[in-house]
């Protein structure tokens, strides 16, 4: 993955050419195991299967703590610039010469950029603040 842009609270990446198929073992129960379910079905490159959009897609590092509840620090997000933006989708905004991912929230005709943390202030688009939206998180990826 190549860097193309880095701020104080993001780092986005670019897809890439490269694939790398890995084996897939179906779907795993979080129950009781099944033993028929011991072998490999097929192989699978994550690429393929989260990124609908290549063009248009790109990954992020999450920074900060605006958002927990939904993302850590240092989740890796799928972030595709062609989906449309809408009530309750979390968006990439660039806001104030900065980047920073919030849930976008429409009452009453009015938008607004709303953090997970409580500790954190919700922001109105209005005609003040100038609000990019550079795309929609389609995909996180957080290390366990």
């Amino acid at each position: 993955m190549k860097s193309i842009y880095k701020s104080t609270s993001l780092e986005l990446f670019t897809p890439g050419t490269s694939a790398m198929e890995l084996p897939f073992v179906g779907r795993v129960v979080a129950g009781f195991p099944s033993p028929a379910d011991d072998f490999v079905y097929e192989s699978i490159d994550i690429n393929k299967l989260i990124v609908k959009h290549p063009d248009a897609t790109f990954y992020a590092r999450v920074k900060g703590q605006s958002m927990t509840g939904d993302f850590m620090e240092d989740d890796l997000l799928v972030i595709d610039r062609s989906m449309e933006w809408s009530d309750n989708k979390i968006a990439l905004c660039f806001v104030e010469n900065e980047f920073t991912l919030k849930r976008l929230k429409i009452v009453d005709g009015k938008c607004y950029l709303i953090p997970s943390n409580k500790e954190f202030p919700v922001l109105e688009v209005n005609d003040i603040n100038e609000v990019i939206i550079w795309g929609i998180v389609t995909y996180s990826i957080k290390k366990h």
